[in-house]
C-alpha cells in the first residue's frame, strides 16, 4: 500500500511551491488526504493528521512537539520544501525517529545567484561608482577597482549556499578563500577554495559573502574589528541572518570608511525602522530579504522534495536527509 500523506502549506504557498506539476509527482508516490491543509486549519484536520505517515510541507510547518506527535501517531517522515528545519524539529521528534528531509540545497541556488551577481558587481565597485555618478562625474583612474581577474573572494561558511557560490564562481579567474571551522583543507580544495582564518579572509578579500548559520556561537561573529581590517574598496555581502553581524559595530565602521560597501539582504530587524542608520549610510545597499526562493523559484523546492519522496517510497537513499548532528552544525 502507498503511504498516506498530508500536504501542509498556506494557500499563498500552494501554487508556488506545490503547483499542479509537483502535486502530480507527489501523487505518484503517496495518497494525499484531501486538499492541501493550511497550518491554520490543522486543528480541523485531526483525522487526516492521525492517519498521515508522511507530511509534505514548506514555510509554516508546525512545531513537532509532544502534542503534535501524539496527534500524528503514524508519522514517519517529513519532506520540507524550504530551508532550515530548526524551527520545527524538536528533541521529541528526534526521539521518535521521524525522518526529516529538507530542500535547503534547492533554496540555496537563488541565494547563490544573488550573491554571485553582487560579488561580480562589487569587484567593479559598481555600488561606489553609482553613488558618485548621482552627484559628480567620477573618473575611473582615481579609485581602486579590483576587477574579476585574480581578485580574492571570501566565503564565510561552506554550507549549501557557500558551496553553491563556489560552484558558480568556478569558471571565473578568482581566488576563493574560505572560513569554516567544520571544514578541512582537503574539503575546501574540493570546492576550489583555500581554507583560512576569519581574520585573514577579511584582510585579504575584495568581496566577502557571509553565509554562516545563525547559531549561538555565530551571533555577532562579523564584528567591527573585522570590517575595519577590510581592503580599500572591499564589499561585504550578507544573505545569511542579520544576527551574524554585529550591526552597531559595522555601522560605525561604515561611517568612518566610505570606501567600503555593504550589500545587506538581511538585517537584525526584518522590517528595518525608517530611522535606522543603515538606511542613511550611502555605502549600504539594502534589499528586503529577496535572495532566497521567491514565487516561481519556489517550485524548485517542491520538485526537490517530490524526488526525495520518490526515493523514500522506493527505498533509495535520501539525498537531503537532515540529522541532529548536521542541524547543530548548519542550522
Amino acid at each position: 500500500m502507498r503511504p498516506q500523506a498530508l500536504l501542509i502549506a498556506y494557500p499563498h504557498q500552494q501554487d508556488y511551491v506545490f503547483p499542479d506539476r509537483v502535486r502530480k509527482l507527489l501523487l505518484e508516490c503517496v495518497d494525499l488526504a484531501g486538499n492541501p491543509c493550511s497550518p491554520d486549519d490543522l486543528p480541523r484536520r485531526t483525522a487526516d493528521l492521525a492517519t498521515a505517515e508522511v507530511i509534505i510541507s514548506t514555510w509554516g510547518m508546525p512545531i513537532m512537539d509532544a502534542d503534535f506527535l501524539a496527534a500524528a501517531p503514524r508519522l514517519k517522515a517529513v519532506f520540507y520544501a524550504a530551508g532550515s528545519v530548526k524551527e520545527f524539529v524538536t528533541e521529541a521528534s528526534w526521539g521518535r525517529g521521524v525522518v526529516v528531509s529538507s530542500a535547503a540545497e534547492a533554496n540555496a541556488i537563488p541565494v547563490a545567484e544573488y550573491t554571485v551577481g553582487s560579488i561580480l558587481l562589487s569587484l567593479k565597485r559598481v555600488w561606489h561608482f553609482s553613488r558618485l555618478s548621482h552627484t559628480e562625474t567620477p573618473t575611473r583612474d582615481d579609485l581602486h577597482v579590483a576587477g574579476s581577474y585574480r581578485s580574492k573572494v571570501g566565503i564565510v561558511s561552506a554550507g549549501a549556499v557557500g558551496r553553491a557560490i563556489a560552484k558558480i564562481l568556478r569558471p571565473f579567474d578568482l581566488e576563493l578563500l574560505l572560513y569554516d571551522p567544520y571544514v578541512s583543507p582537503r574539503q575546501a580544495a574540493e570546492i576550489n577554495a583555500e581554507l583560512v582564518s576569519l581574520e585573514e579572509l577579511f584582510r585579504e578579500c575584495d568581496a566577502i559573502s557571509v553565509n554562516a548559520p545563525w547559531l549561538p556561537e555565530s551571533e555577532g561573529m562579523i564584528n567591527g574589528r573585522l570590517i575595519s581590517s577590510m581592503k580599500e574598496g572591499a564589499t561585504l555581502i550578507n544573505t545569511s541572518r542579520g544576527a551574524v553581524v554585529a550591526e552597531e559595530e559595522i555601522i560605525e565602521v561604515l561611517r568612518q570608511r566610505p570606501d567600503l560597501s555593504a550589500v545587506l539582504d538581511v538585517t537584525m530587524q526584518e522590517n528595518l525602522p525608517l530611522e535606522s542608520p543603515l538606511r542613511q549610510l550611502p555605502n549600504v545597499i539594502l534589499t528586503p530579504h529577496i535572495a532566497g526562493s521567491l514565487q516561481g523559484e519556489c517550485e524548485r523546492m517542491g520538485s526537490c522534495m517530490a524526488d526525495e519522496l520518490r526515493r523514500y517510497v522506493t527505498g533509495e537513499p535520501l539525498l537531503h536527509a537532515v540529522t541532529k548532528n548536521i542541524l547543530h552544525r548548519r542550522a
